[in-house]
């Protein structure tokens, strides 16, 4: 069988995305890379032509209506399409006539032998007419920034009327740069300094970096890196990979060496992991979550890091045990990192943009303010209740806490916090804490 090239991986990503809903990029890249025996060169072609592609869509999609005079194409060559177009308006590194002849050979091995000749007008068309092209789409960032940046009409409406244009720009522009690397230190196996020793045999480049809500010596940005699950540093568990935005909701959660925590919403355990180096693996923490397969990677994750005080268990054997056991209903402290809209880690989740609806932020209000008032009974009297998502949207965010502020009288809320990228250069997120009276 003949080995796979890295845009025929890309296509078939790109085909598998398209026809899958709820499919995460991620995810279905790293099942076709599996099987694909790449060198790592290839690789990270195949994924900047998947995750670039899927974050400027409709941008791509603009210029291929212009010069096809709007007509619809079938879904494999509107992705041959996109992919040629790609790589000669993104990605400097490819020569044009490379991208080019690549896309044309690409639409015969895959079937469109009599669509080739069609492909290769198309590309060879936008090459001619390049500054023009770039000077209409500069234009349409202006005046329709969600098509020249390539974002659903309705967020941008939503962020506008946040942010007004200035913001607006400056979060589409984030959503559309590839997200950095950041390696959090385990301090149950190393110090930094170890691990930078290790960095530095191991061919990683990085820059210490401290943030406001991270203490020094925590975090690594890391600049260029050999495949991390390779490397003897990540396979030992002295480093986890965690944007420094995550760390804040455990910042204000504060666990104490000796206390019981619950984290409601647990996988795949980059907060519980980090609770646990916090309190030296001295006290109990329970990671809680609602799928056995997510907690499996909770456990994993534990093992890996030297993490020995978390007990593991699904939502459902929690309700079960909760209502005969009243140590389940007597945590120190409650961390509920709930399920959301992930608007704040759109960068990341580069398919997100194409997949999430105007309904699902109402529907996902109703769900964590269920997680909200688990927690609370879960919670004894003095405990600290921390609440904390990923989104940048107020309903899920403000708009939670205030309900159940109104509807439980016992909870006094202490400090809100927002993280914006564009003010504060990390995913976007936000953290309530409170206590329970």
């Amino acid at each position: 069988m003949r080995p796979q090239k890295p845009r025929e991986i890309a296509v078939q990503v790109l085909l598998q995305l398209q026809g899958r809903t709820r499919a995460r990029s991620e995810a279905v890249l790293e099942e076709a890379l599996a099987s694909g025996g790449l060198a790592a060169p290839d690789r990270a072609l195949t994924q900047e032509l998947v995750y670039g592609v899927t974050r400027w869509q409709a941008a791509l999609d603009w210029m291929i209506a212009r010069k096809t005079q709007g007509r619809t194409q079938k879904p494999l060559l509107q992705i041959l399409l996109r992919l040629g177009l790609y790589q000669i308006f993104w990605l400097d590194r490819i020569p044009d006539h490379a991208a080019v002849h690549e896309s044309v050979q690409l639409a015969r091995d895959l079937g469109c032998g009599p669509q080739s000749g069609f492909v290769n007008a198309v590309l060879r068309g936008s090459l001619r007419d390049r500054s023009e092209l770039q000077q209409a789409l500069a234009r349409l960032q202006e005046e329709q920034p969600h098509l020249g940046f390539s974002h659903p009409q309705w967020l941008c409406a939503r962020w506008t009327a946040r942010w007004g244009p200035a913001g607006l720009r400056q979060l589409l522009e984030w959503n559309n740069t590839p997200a950095k690397v950041w390696a959090r230190l385990n301090t149950l196996k190393a110090t930094a300094e170890q691990l930078a020793r290790h960095f530095e045999q191991e061919g990683v480049l990085f820059t210490p970096r401290q943030f406001s809500w991270t203490p020094p010596d925590l975090l690594f940005e890391l600049r260029a890196h050999p495949p991390l699950p390779g490397l003897p540093s990540f396979q030992q568990g002295l480093f986890y990979v965690q944007d420094p935005s995550t760390l804040l909701a455990v910042r204000e959660l504060n666990p104490q060496p000796g206390e019981r925590v619950l984290d409601l919403c647990a996988a795949p355990g980059g907060k519980t992991t980090f609770i646990a180096q916090l309190i030296n693996n001295q006290g109990e923490i329970v990671a809680e979550d609602n799928d056995d397969q997510r907690l499996q990677r909770v456990r994993e994750n534990c093992a890996r890091l030297g993490v020995t005080c978390v007990h593991t268990q699904t939502s459902s054997a929690a309700a079960r045990r909760s209502t005969e056991d009243v140590s389940d209903r007597d945590f120190d402290r409650v961390l509920v990192d709930a399920p959301c809209s992930n608007t704040g880690v759109m960068r990341r989740r580069v398919e997100l943009r194409w997949r999430i609806q105007p309904a699902e932020i109402e529907r996902l209000q109703a769900a964590q303010l269920r997680l909200l008032r688990s927690a609370a009974a879960r919670a004894r009297s003095g405990a600290t209740l921390v609440y904390s998502t990923c989104s940048l949207e107020p309903e899920e965010n403000q708009t939670v806490v205030e309900i159940f502020r109104r509807e439980t009288p016992a909870f006094q809320l202490q400090a809100e916090h927002e993280l914006t990228p564009m003010r504060d250069g990390v995913d976007g997120g936000y953290v309530a804490r409170g206590v329970m009276k």
